[in-house]
């Protein structure tokens, strides 16, 4: 979470804001596999490991959320931002599981999709929030990325 504190401090002292955390967006509990390689969670969970990588939807971490639990929290946080700033500009900052999942939850398709989703570190994605739906409008944008590296 520090990577995504540091990000938000960054931005909003940029425009002149100060961010808050919010906790509906917090990564992915990934419960016993925190803190352990691929392998070695493999190593102690292979069909668990397994079922992650090749149906995310059916996955149940060990200990952790599932995605259905990290999309529920998630748009749960969501709809708060959008009913605070129903036609305001909102900076979020995020993982790549909450944002797959919220990326996924826009497009209108299912967890089952969450690996097709590609979310580089310091991704840009842009959505509007309409009254009845959403609108993706970029998705693992990190052009911005390539600019600052530019001498």
């Amino acid at each position: 979470m520090g990577r995504c504190v540091e990000t938000g401090d960054a931005i909003g002292k940029a425009f002149g804001l100060a961010p808050s955390a919010m906790p509906g967006l917090n990564d992915i509990d990934y419960g016993e596999w925190q803190g352990l390689t691929t392998d070695e969670a493999r190593g102690r969970w292979p069909g668990e490991l397994d079922t992650w990588y090749r149906h995310p939807d059916w996955a149940a971490i060990p200990g952790g959320e599932t995605l259905q639990d990290v999309l529920a929290r998630a748009l749960s946080a969501l709809r708060d931002v959008v009913d605070r700033h129903p036609s305001d500009a909102v900076v979020l900052v995020a993982h790549d599981s909450v944002n797959r999942v919220i990326l996924l939850h826009a497009l209108g398709l299912p967890l089952s999709r969450y690996w097709r989703l590609g979310q580089h570190p310091c991704a840009i994605n842009e959505i509007d929030f309409l009254g009845d739906g959403s609108v993706v409008l970029s998705m693992n944008e990190t052009g911005h990325l390539r600019e600052a590296a530019s001498p």
